[in-house]
């Protein structure tokens, strides 16, 4: 079991990564994840619920002195929210895109280790069976899948015989 150093050592090196990335960002990434923020919020739904409210009173109701700027059906409006779809649609898309990008580093990162992982794990194995062997424990060392697990995994191999038995629906 991990202390509680090591696992506080963990976490601060993938807070470093996260405030690395974050750190990364362009300006324009920036204002497009404000927005995307903002626009994911329920204070932007309630904003626009009172906008919305708003527009159809003054436009369906004798208000006095206001006239009736966009009547029903309110093409004007429509217009409006049209275009802002668009825009909110566009800033939604482009941060999707940065975190898709974040999550293939992330994948990478994953990758390395655990080729890592695999290749410290075989040496190990490997060690352990030879000591096995010098101390006198012959189930260990003839054990046919302990002889397997000490030997080297290729990884092309493994990538291939994913590739021929997955077949996407």
């Amino acid at each position: 079991m991990e202390s509680p150093n090591q696992i506080q050592d963990h976490i601060d090196t993938i807070l470093r990564h996260e405030q690395e990335f974050m750190a990364r960002r362009t300006t324009s990434e920036r204002l497009g994840d404000a927005i995307a923020g903002f626009v994911g919020s329920l204070r932007f739904v309630l904003m626009h619920l009172c906008v919305f409210l708003c527009w159809i009173i003054l436009n369906t109701l004798r208000v006095s002195g206001v006239p009736h700027f966009d009547p029903f059906p309110f093409p004007f409006l429509g217009t409006w929210v049209s275009l802002e779809a668009i825009l909110i649609a566009s800033f939604i898309l482009m941060r999707q895109a940065r975190l898709a990008r974040r999550a293939d580093e992330r994948d990478h990162l994953m990758l390395q280790i655990l080729l890592l992982t695999e290749k410290e794990i075989t040496a190990v194995v490997r060690m352990n069976r030879e000591m096995a062997g010098k101390i006198g424990l012959p189930g260990i060392t003839r054990d046919k899948d302990i002889k397997e697990l000490g030997e080297e995994t290729s990884i092309d191999e493994v990538a291939q015989t994913i590739q021929d038995n997955f077949s996407p629906e």
